[in-house]
């Protein structure tokens, strides 16, 4: 029931009408007792500022971040975590007692925790599909694992190039590679982990039956290879579709959304017994009513 004392937590984003979260995190808040409400909460870039600011000063108890946001919040936060000032992207803003915002990152923990033990990737290769926005927290989350290779297959070279200056790591370097490159079945072929990060196959994308590089190069793809796509709807998408009926191990967004949630709700409430399946049934529902 929401009182006098219901504490305001939300998404900013645009647009933010689908958003799967206020239907998981308030699923969450009730299984925890918390007197909170998440709300979706669309907000124009050339708000940004003003909207945070009031936010604040309404004692709002934390914000997740979304498309277009995520990098242009960073300069408004009035400290940065390590991982956020790395990626130049803030998804999760914690308030700070003297006033304005800590801006940290959730993305990566989200991305990876589907993934297992870390040290199960040691010398393996992986592919990153895309070199957008979500692709920032993908690279960065590969990056721990310990892998014998990284390559992020690109459209535009310009774009490409920036994104592996931008992410450079002396320790597990980024790869570049052309989406037309001659290569590209052989990168395929030893790859152990393949992420989409690009729209290919959304339903809201067009083609929802669409495979990302196209169909013919995946028939290259060793069977043990690991298929995940940061597309959700629709759920499974085709080339997950086809890697299930392979017997590949396939995972999708909606576990990395549910996951980056948790976290981002551990660090506003400081609880560790978040309820992390409760949050995935409830996204499920929303996803399917």
């Amino acid at each position: 029931m929401i009182n006098g004392d219901t504490g305001l937590v939300g998404l900013l984003g645009n647009p933010v009408r689908h958003s799967l979260s206020p239907a998981m995190h308030n699923a969450a808040l009730q299984a925890l007792q918390l007197n909170w409400s998440y709300l979706a909460l669309p907000c124009t870039s050339q708000n940004l500022q003003e909207v945070l600011q009031g936010l604040r000063a309404v004692n709002c108890r934390g914000l997740n971040v979304t498309i277009p946001h995520k990098q242009d919040v960073a300069s408004l936060c009035q400290e940065l975590s390590p991982l956020a000032k790395r990626l130049g992207a803030v998804n999760t803003l914690i308030p700070i007692d003297s006033g304005g915002w800590h801006g940290t990152n959730t993305d990566v923990e989200g991305f990876l925790t589907p993934l297992g033990e870390e040290s199960s990737w040691n010398n393996r290769h992986g592919v990153i599909l895309g070199c957008g926005g979500s692709a920032r927290a993908v690279a960065a989350g590969l990056q721990r694992l310990g892998l014998a290779s990284i390559t992020v297959i690109g459209r535009r070279p310009e774009v490409l190039d920036g994104f592996i200056a931008d992410l450079h790591h002396n320790d597990a370097p980024l790869t570049p590679c052309l989406h037309s490159s001659p290569i590209l079945a052989s990168l395929i072929e030893q790859a152990d982990l393949v992420v989409n990060t690009t729209p290919v196959g959304m339903a809201q994308h067009g083609d929802a039956q669409a495979f990302p590089l196209g169909e013919a190069v995946w028939s290259h793809l060793q069977e043990s290879a690991v298929l995940y796509d940061l597309v959700y709807t629709p759920r499974p998408t085709a080339w997950l579709r086809w890697g299930q009926s392979r017997g590949q191990q396939c995972i999708d967004g909606l576990d990395m959304l549910v996951q980056q949630g948790a976290a981002s709700l551990r660090l506003w409430s400081d609880r560790n017994d978040v309820p992390v399946e409760t949050m995935r049934r409830a996204a499920e529902a929303a996803l399917n009513p």
